[in-house]
Protein backbone atom coordinates (compact mmCIF):
# COMPACT_ATOMS: atom_id res chain seq x y z
CA UNK A 1 0.00 0.00 0.00
CA UNK A 2 1.23 3.67 -1.20
CA UNK A 3 2.22 5.70 2.63
CA UNK A 4 0.91 9.14 2.28
CA UNK A 5 2.71 12.42 1.47
CA UNK A 6 2.34 12.94 5.52
CA UNK A 7 4.11 10.05 6.59
CA UNK A 8 7.06 11.66 4.69
CA UNK A 9 8.41 14.33 6.63
CA UNK A 10 8.67 14.96 10.06
CA UNK A 11 5.37 15.66 11.76
CA UNK A 12 4.13 19.37 11.93
CA UNK A 13 6.57 20.07 9.13
CA UNK A 14 5.04 21.13 5.58
CA UNK A 15 5.86 18.56 2.56
CA UNK A 16 8.18 20.22 0.20
CA UNK A 17 7.31 18.94 -3.05
CA UNK A 18 9.02 18.66 -5.93
CA UNK A 19 7.47 18.13 -9.54
CA UNK A 20 8.36 18.00 -13.10
CA UNK A 21 5.99 18.29 -15.81
CA UNK A 22 6.99 17.58 -19.79
CA UNK A 23 4.84 18.41 -21.99
CA UNK A 24 6.09 16.35 -24.85
CA UNK A 25 4.14 16.18 -28.11
CA UNK A 26 3.76 12.21 -27.34
CA UNK A 27 2.82 11.78 -24.23
CA UNK A 28 2.54 14.47 -21.40
CA UNK A 29 4.07 12.98 -18.09
CA UNK A 30 4.31 14.12 -14.73
CA UNK A 31 6.57 12.94 -11.70
CA UNK A 32 5.91 14.25 -7.84
CA UNK A 33 8.69 13.67 -5.13
CA UNK A 34 8.72 14.76 -1.63
CA UNK A 35 11.88 16.43 0.05
CA UNK A 36 12.06 13.73 2.93
CA UNK A 37 15.18 14.49 5.16
CA UNK A 38 17.80 15.90 2.66
CA UNK A 39 17.02 13.24 0.07
CA UNK A 40 14.23 12.96 -2.60
CA UNK A 41 11.48 10.60 -2.33
CA UNK A 42 8.99 9.28 -4.97
CA UNK A 43 5.34 10.05 -4.49
CA UNK A 44 3.54 9.48 -7.80
CA UNK A 45 3.30 9.81 -11.66
CA UNK A 46 0.82 10.60 -14.14
CA UNK A 47 0.43 10.57 -18.10
CA UNK A 48 -1.50 11.07 -20.53
CA UNK A 49 -1.17 10.80 -24.37
CA UNK A 50 -0.60 14.01 -25.42
CA UNK A 51 -3.18 16.45 -28.02
CA UNK A 52 -3.19 19.88 -29.38
CA UNK A 53 0.76 19.71 -30.89
CA UNK A 54 1.16 19.68 -34.52
CA UNK A 55 5.27 19.13 -35.31
CA UNK A 56 6.24 19.78 -32.17
CA UNK A 57 4.41 22.93 -31.74
CA UNK A 58 1.54 23.58 -29.62
CA UNK A 59 -1.53 24.34 -32.16
CA UNK A 60 -4.10 24.05 -29.92
CA UNK A 61 -3.41 25.60 -26.70
CA UNK A 62 -6.21 24.78 -24.46
CA UNK A 63 -5.76 20.93 -25.45
CA UNK A 64 -2.62 21.23 -24.49
CA UNK A 65 -3.87 22.94 -20.79
CA UNK A 66 -5.84 19.79 -20.27
CA UNK A 67 -3.67 16.97 -20.96
CA UNK A 68 -1.21 18.82 -18.73
CA UNK A 69 -4.17 19.19 -15.72
CA UNK A 70 -5.34 15.47 -16.37
CA UNK A 71 -1.40 14.44 -16.20
CA UNK A 72 -0.86 16.17 -12.97
CA UNK A 73 -4.15 15.05 -11.31
CA UNK A 74 -2.93 11.38 -11.72
CA UNK A 75 0.24 11.99 -10.42
CA UNK A 76 -1.83 14.24 -7.34
CA UNK A 77 -4.06 11.27 -6.71
CA UNK A 78 -1.21 8.51 -6.66
CA UNK A 79 0.87 10.79 -4.49
CA UNK A 80 -2.03 11.60 -2.01
CA UNK A 81 -0.76 15.59 -2.64
CA UNK A 82 -1.93 18.79 -4.07
CA UNK A 83 0.34 20.65 -6.09
CA UNK A 84 0.32 24.40 -7.43
CA UNK A 85 4.11 25.35 -9.19
CA UNK A 86 6.48 22.97 -11.20
CA UNK A 87 9.75 22.78 -13.32
CA UNK A 88 8.44 22.62 -16.98
CA UNK A 89 10.82 20.98 -19.82
CA UNK A 90 11.34 22.34 -22.99
CA UNK A 91 12.36 20.87 -25.95
CA UNK A 92 12.07 22.79 -29.48
CA UNK A 93 13.99 22.92 -32.92
CA UNK A 94 14.12 26.69 -32.67
CA UNK A 95 16.90 26.78 -29.41
CA UNK A 96 20.13 28.61 -30.62
CA UNK A 97 23.56 28.73 -28.14
CA UNK A 98 26.37 30.56 -28.18
CA UNK A 99 29.36 31.24 -26.35
CA UNK A 100 29.32 35.04 -24.70
CA UNK A 101 31.83 36.76 -22.42
CA UNK A 102 31.37 39.22 -19.21
CA UNK A 103 34.09 41.13 -17.06
CA UNK A 104 34.13 42.56 -13.00
CA UNK A 105 36.73 44.89 -13.08
CA UNK A 106 37.83 47.44 -9.86
CA UNK A 107 39.22 51.15 -10.45
CA UNK A 108 41.13 50.20 -7.51
CA UNK A 109 43.88 47.96 -6.27
CA UNK A 110 43.38 43.96 -7.17
CA UNK A 111 40.90 42.73 -4.20
CA UNK A 112 39.94 38.72 -3.56
CA UNK A 113 37.64 37.09 -6.04
CA UNK A 114 34.21 36.39 -3.91
CA UNK A 115 30.55 35.58 -4.60
CA UNK A 116 29.85 38.75 -5.69
CA UNK A 117 32.50 39.36 -7.73
CA UNK A 118 31.87 35.86 -9.48
CA UNK A 119 28.02 36.75 -9.83
CA UNK A 120 28.66 40.39 -11.51
CA UNK A 121 31.08 38.66 -13.85
CA UNK A 122 28.61 36.05 -15.15
CA UNK A 123 25.48 38.00 -14.81
CA UNK A 124 27.26 40.75 -16.80
CA UNK A 125 27.93 38.28 -19.47
CA UNK A 126 24.05 36.90 -19.40
CA UNK A 127 23.68 40.82 -20.66
CA UNK A 128 22.87 40.02 -24.07
CA UNK A 129 20.67 42.32 -26.15
CA UNK A 130 18.30 39.77 -28.09
CA UNK A 131 15.65 39.94 -30.69
CA UNK A 132 11.94 40.78 -29.82
CA UNK A 133 10.94 37.23 -31.04
CA UNK A 134 13.87 35.20 -28.69
CA UNK A 135 13.78 35.00 -25.25
CA UNK A 136 17.02 33.82 -22.62
CA UNK A 137 16.39 30.25 -21.48
CA UNK A 138 19.52 29.11 -19.41
CA UNK A 139 23.13 30.76 -19.06
CA UNK A 140 25.50 28.17 -18.12
CA UNK A 141 28.82 29.25 -16.38
CA UNK A 142 32.21 27.37 -18.44
CA UNK A 143 35.15 28.56 -16.78
CA UNK A 144 36.74 31.87 -15.99
CA UNK A 145 39.55 33.47 -17.09
CA UNK A 146 42.40 35.89 -14.73
CA UNK A 147 45.75 37.42 -17.33
CA UNK A 148 44.88 34.50 -19.56
CA UNK A 149 44.37 31.55 -17.41
CA UNK A 150 41.27 29.72 -16.83
CA UNK A 151 40.09 28.35 -13.30
CA UNK A 152 37.03 26.95 -12.81
CA UNK A 153 35.98 28.55 -9.36
CA UNK A 154 38.33 31.88 -9.04
CA UNK A 155 37.24 32.13 -5.65
CA UNK A 156 40.08 32.93 -3.41
CA UNK A 157 42.36 34.58 -6.09
CA UNK A 158 43.51 38.09 -6.20
CA UNK A 159 42.96 40.56 -9.41
CA UNK A 160 41.20 43.75 -10.99
CA UNK A 161 39.62 41.97 -13.58
CA UNK A 162 37.53 38.72 -13.73
CA UNK A 163 36.26 37.37 -17.21
CA UNK A 164 33.55 34.93 -17.12
CA UNK A 165 32.83 32.75 -20.00
CA UNK A 166 29.54 31.19 -20.51
CA UNK A 167 27.05 29.35 -22.81
CA UNK A 168 23.86 30.66 -22.83
CA UNK A 169 20.80 29.34 -24.65
CA UNK A 170 17.67 31.08 -26.28
CA UNK A 171 14.48 30.56 -28.17
CA UNK A 172 11.86 31.44 -29.82
CA UNK A 173 9.63 33.48 -27.39
CA UNK A 174 6.44 33.06 -28.52
CA UNK A 175 6.77 29.27 -28.64
CA UNK A 176 7.96 29.72 -24.81
CA UNK A 177 5.11 31.83 -23.94
CA UNK A 178 2.75 29.50 -25.66
CA UNK A 179 4.01 26.70 -23.22
CA UNK A 180 3.91 28.99 -20.03
CA UNK A 181 0.08 29.88 -20.90
CA UNK A 182 -0.71 26.56 -21.41
CA UNK A 183 0.48 25.46 -17.94
CA UNK A 184 -1.14 28.60 -16.67
CA UNK A 185 -4.48 27.66 -18.31
CA UNK A 186 -4.04 24.52 -16.36
CA UNK A 187 -3.97 26.68 -13.17
CA UNK A 188 -0.39 26.13 -12.42
CA UNK A 189 2.44 28.06 -11.91
CA UNK A 190 5.98 27.38 -13.58
CA UNK A 191 8.60 27.55 -10.91
CA UNK A 192 11.35 27.56 -14.02
CA UNK A 193 11.45 26.24 -17.65
CA UNK A 194 14.89 23.73 -18.34
CA UNK A 195 16.29 22.49 -21.71
CA UNK A 196 14.90 19.27 -21.64
CA UNK A 197 18.67 17.26 -22.33
CA UNK A 198 19.94 18.98 -19.52
CA UNK A 199 17.19 17.71 -16.98
CA UNK A 200 17.43 14.22 -18.16
CA UNK A 201 21.59 14.67 -17.76
CA UNK A 202 20.61 16.02 -14.46
CA UNK A 203 18.89 12.65 -13.47
CA UNK A 204 21.20 10.18 -15.42
CA UNK A 205 24.96 11.46 -15.46
CA UNK A 206 26.64 11.56 -12.00
CA UNK A 207 29.37 14.39 -12.10
CA UNK A 208 32.12 12.08 -11.98
CA UNK A 209 30.84 10.86 -15.09
CA UNK A 210 31.40 14.09 -16.64
CA UNK A 211 35.13 15.26 -16.18
CA UNK A 212 36.40 14.06 -19.88
CA UNK A 213 33.42 14.56 -21.94
CA UNK A 214 30.26 13.15 -22.08
CA UNK A 215 26.80 14.14 -24.46
CA UNK A 216 23.60 13.47 -24.03
CA UNK A 217 21.12 12.96 -26.82
CA UNK A 218 17.07 12.99 -25.88
CA UNK A 219 15.27 11.63 -28.54
CA UNK A 220 11.78 12.36 -28.70
CA UNK A 221 8.84 12.50 -31.03
CA UNK A 222 9.26 15.76 -33.17
CA UNK A 223 13.31 16.21 -32.24
CA UNK A 224 16.55 15.17 -31.01
CA UNK A 225 18.12 16.90 -28.80
CA UNK A 226 21.96 16.89 -27.67
CA UNK A 227 23.66 18.63 -25.03
CA UNK A 228 27.26 18.25 -24.33
CA UNK A 229 29.45 18.64 -21.19
CA UNK A 230 33.53 19.27 -20.36
CA UNK A 231 33.58 18.48 -16.93
CA UNK A 232 30.91 20.39 -15.14
CA UNK A 233 30.61 22.96 -17.82
CA UNK A 234 27.88 22.61 -20.68
CA UNK A 235 29.96 23.13 -24.25
CA UNK A 236 27.07 22.87 -26.99
CA UNK A 237 24.11 21.85 -27.44
CA UNK A 238 21.71 21.38 -30.43
CA UNK A 239 18.53 20.48 -31.54
CA UNK A 240 18.88 17.27 -34.42
CA UNK A 241 16.09 17.19 -37.35
CA UNK A 242 15.88 13.32 -36.85
CA UNK A 243 13.56 12.17 -34.72
CA UNK A 244 11.03 8.97 -33.64
CA UNK A 245 8.61 9.86 -36.22
CA UNK A 246 11.24 9.77 -39.22
CA UNK A 247 12.43 6.38 -38.10
CA UNK A 248 8.15 5.05 -38.11
CA UNK A 249 7.40 6.97 -41.49
CA UNK A 250 10.07 5.42 -42.94
CA UNK A 251 8.94 2.25 -42.02
CA UNK A 252 5.48 3.26 -43.29
CA UNK A 253 6.95 4.05 -46.97
CA UNK A 254 9.45 0.95 -46.88
CA UNK A 255 7.07 -2.00 -46.21
CA UNK A 256 3.97 -0.15 -47.25
CA UNK A 257 1.40 -0.19 -44.19
CA UNK A 258 -0.21 2.32 -42.29
CA UNK A 259 1.71 4.54 -39.58
CA UNK A 260 -0.01 2.73 -36.83
CA UNK A 261 0.99 -0.36 -37.62
CA UNK A 262 4.71 0.76 -38.54
CA UNK A 263 5.05 1.76 -35.01
CA UNK A 264 3.89 -1.27 -33.84
CA UNK A 265 6.62 -3.45 -35.87
CA UNK A 266 9.45 -0.76 -35.17
CA UNK A 267 8.51 -2.13 -31.24
CA UNK A 268 8.55 -5.73 -31.53
CA UNK A 269 10.93 -6.45 -34.44
CA UNK A 270 12.57 -3.53 -35.19
CA UNK A 271 16.31 -2.92 -34.39
CA UNK A 272 18.43 -0.14 -35.11
CA UNK A 273 21.47 -2.78 -36.53
CA UNK A 274 21.38 -5.44 -38.74
CA UNK A 275 22.58 -8.75 -37.11
CA UNK A 276 21.68 -8.28 -33.50
CA UNK A 277 18.48 -9.79 -34.06
CA UNK A 278 17.40 -12.96 -36.65
CA UNK A 279 17.26 -10.66 -39.94
CA UNK A 280 16.36 -13.72 -42.39
CA UNK A 281 12.95 -14.99 -40.70
CA UNK A 282 9.95 -13.72 -42.10
CA UNK A 283 7.28 -10.97 -39.72
CA UNK A 284 3.82 -10.93 -40.57
CA UNK A 285 3.07 -7.14 -42.31
CA UNK A 286 -0.99 -6.29 -41.87
CA UNK A 287 -2.17 -4.90 -45.88
CA UNK A 288 -2.96 -1.21 -46.15
CA UNK A 289 -6.48 -2.49 -46.66
CA UNK A 290 -6.73 -4.23 -43.25
CA UNK A 291 -8.11 -7.66 -44.76
CA UNK A 292 -5.26 -9.77 -45.22
CA UNK A 293 -1.64 -10.02 -43.64
CA UNK A 294 1.74 -10.92 -45.98
CA UNK A 295 4.74 -12.65 -44.94
CA UNK A 296 8.26 -9.76 -44.96
CA UNK A 297 11.96 -10.61 -44.49
CA UNK A 298 12.64 -8.91 -41.33
CA UNK A 299 15.82 -7.74 -42.56
CA UNK A 300 13.43 -5.20 -44.92
CA UNK A 301 12.48 -3.34 -41.77
CA UNK A 302 16.05 -3.17 -40.07
CA UNK A 303 17.67 -1.91 -42.81
CA UNK A 304 15.12 1.30 -43.30
CA UNK A 305 16.04 1.44 -39.32
CA UNK A 306 19.94 1.25 -39.49
CA UNK A 307 20.17 3.80 -42.39
CA UNK A 308 18.17 6.58 -40.71
CA UNK A 309 19.72 5.52 -36.98
CA UNK A 310 23.40 6.27 -39.23
CA UNK A 311 21.99 9.18 -39.85
CA UNK A 312 21.35 10.41 -36.78
CA UNK A 313 24.54 9.65 -35.07
CA UNK A 314 26.61 10.68 -38.10
CA UNK A 315 24.55 14.11 -37.72
CA UNK A 316 25.69 13.81 -33.79
CA UNK A 317 29.07 13.24 -35.18
CA UNK A 318 29.34 16.37 -37.00
CA UNK A 319 28.25 18.18 -34.38
CA UNK A 320 31.18 17.26 -32.01
CA UNK A 321 33.54 17.89 -34.37
CA UNK A 322 32.55 21.58 -34.93
CA UNK A 323 33.27 22.03 -32.29
CA UNK A 324 36.24 20.20 -32.05
CA UNK A 325 35.46 17.10 -30.41
CA UNK A 326 36.88 14.07 -31.82
CA UNK A 327 36.09 11.54 -29.19
CA UNK A 328 33.80 11.55 -26.11
CA UNK A 329 35.87 9.16 -23.10
CA UNK A 330 32.71 9.28 -21.05
CA UNK A 331 30.40 8.17 -24.11
CA UNK A 332 26.96 9.05 -25.11
CA UNK A 333 24.19 8.67 -23.13
CA UNK A 334 20.54 8.50 -24.85
CA UNK A 335 17.08 9.03 -23.52
CA UNK A 336 13.58 9.84 -24.21
CA UNK A 337 11.06 7.24 -25.85
CA UNK A 338 13.49 6.72 -29.04
CA UNK A 339 16.48 5.25 -27.37
CA UNK A 340 14.12 2.05 -26.56
CA UNK A 341 14.60 1.05 -30.17
CA UNK A 342 16.31 -2.18 -30.07
CA UNK A 343 19.88 -1.66 -31.54
CA UNK A 344 20.45 1.88 -30.67
CA UNK A 345 23.46 2.23 -28.54
CA UNK A 346 24.94 -0.47 -30.76
CA UNK A 347 24.79 1.96 -33.87
CA UNK A 348 25.92 5.05 -31.44
CA UNK A 349 29.29 3.05 -30.67
CA UNK A 350 29.64 2.12 -34.08
CA UNK A 351 29.35 5.77 -35.26
CA UNK A 352 31.28 7.78 -32.61
CA UNK A 353 33.62 5.45 -31.89
CA UNK A 354 33.10 6.19 -27.97
CA UNK A 355 31.03 3.98 -25.17
CA UNK A 356 27.17 4.46 -25.19
CA UNK A 357 24.25 3.66 -22.35
CA UNK A 358 20.80 4.35 -21.77
CA UNK A 359 19.90 6.81 -19.47
CA UNK A 360 17.87 6.07 -16.76
CA UNK A 361 16.89 7.95 -13.02
CA UNK A 362 19.43 7.79 -10.78
CA UNK A 363 19.17 9.30 -7.11
CA UNK A 364 15.18 9.73 -6.09
CA UNK A 365 14.45 7.12 -3.62
CA UNK A 366 11.52 4.77 -4.50
CA UNK A 367 11.57 5.17 -8.06
CA UNK A 368 9.44 2.75 -9.38
CA UNK A 369 10.73 -0.40 -11.43
CA UNK A 370 7.87 0.62 -14.31
CA UNK A 371 9.21 4.16 -15.00
CA UNK A 372 13.12 2.64 -15.44
CA UNK A 373 12.86 3.48 -18.98
CA UNK A 374 14.55 6.16 -20.85
CA UNK A 375 11.02 7.56 -21.62
CA UNK A 376 10.71 8.91 -18.18
CA UNK A 377 14.15 10.20 -17.44
CA UNK A 378 13.88 13.64 -18.14
CA UNK A 379 10.53 13.89 -15.84
CA UNK A 380 12.39 12.65 -13.02
CA UNK A 381 15.27 15.41 -14.01
CA UNK A 382 12.60 17.91 -14.16
CA UNK A 383 11.46 16.76 -10.31
CA UNK A 384 15.14 16.95 -9.31
CA UNK A 385 15.73 19.97 -10.48
CA UNK A 386 12.30 21.62 -8.82
CA UNK A 387 13.64 20.11 -5.67
CA UNK A 388 16.86 22.06 -6.08
CA UNK A 389 15.29 25.39 -6.72
CA UNK A 390 13.22 24.76 -3.42
CA UNK A 391 16.38 24.86 -0.98
CA UNK A 392 15.70 26.66 1.97
CA UNK A 393 18.20 29.42 0.86
CA UNK A 394 20.24 30.70 -1.59
CA UNK A 395 23.18 30.27 0.73
CA UNK A 396 22.39 26.74 1.61
CA UNK A 397 22.49 25.69 -2.14
CA UNK A 398 25.90 27.13 -2.71
CA UNK A 399 27.20 26.10 0.21
CA UNK A 400 26.38 22.20 -1.04
CA UNK A 401 27.24 23.02 -4.69
CA UNK A 402 30.07 25.63 -4.70
CA UNK A 403 30.83 25.30 -8.37
CA UNK A 404 29.69 25.74 -11.85
CA UNK A 405 26.58 24.35 -10.74
CA UNK A 406 25.88 26.76 -8.15
CA UNK A 407 26.79 29.63 -10.17
CA UNK A 408 24.10 28.34 -12.69
CA UNK A 409 21.52 29.08 -10.38
CA UNK A 410 22.97 31.82 -8.99
CA UNK A 411 23.11 33.01 -12.74
CA UNK A 412 19.70 31.57 -12.86
CA UNK A 413 17.97 33.67 -10.00
CA UNK A 414 19.02 36.94 -10.48
CA UNK A 415 18.16 36.90 -13.75
CA UNK A 416 14.69 35.80 -12.62
CA UNK A 417 14.16 38.80 -9.95
CA UNK A 418 15.54 41.53 -12.75
CA UNK A 419 12.33 40.30 -14.81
Amino acid sequence: MKSSAKSTVRSGARPKYAVGLDAGSAHTRCVICVEDRSSLRFLGCGEVESTGWQKGHIADPMAVSLCIQHAVQEAELKAQAAVDSLVVGVATSSLQGGHHTGFFKTDGPPRIIGEKEVTSAADDASQLRLPPDRTLLHVFPQNFTIEGRHYRNPRGVSTSRLQANVYMLTMAAREHNDLILAVHHAHFAVEETVFEPVAAAYACILPEDRQRGVALLDIGLHSSDLVVYDGDAIVHTASLPICTEHFTRDVSLGLIVSYEDAERLKIQYGCAILGLTSDNCLIEVPSLDGRRLRDAPRRMLNDVLEARAEELFCMVKNELRSIGIEGLFEGIVLTGGGARLNGMCDMAERVLNCPARNGLTTGIQHWPEALDTTAWTTTAGLAMYSARLKMKTKREWKAKAPGLAGMIFATKENRSERT
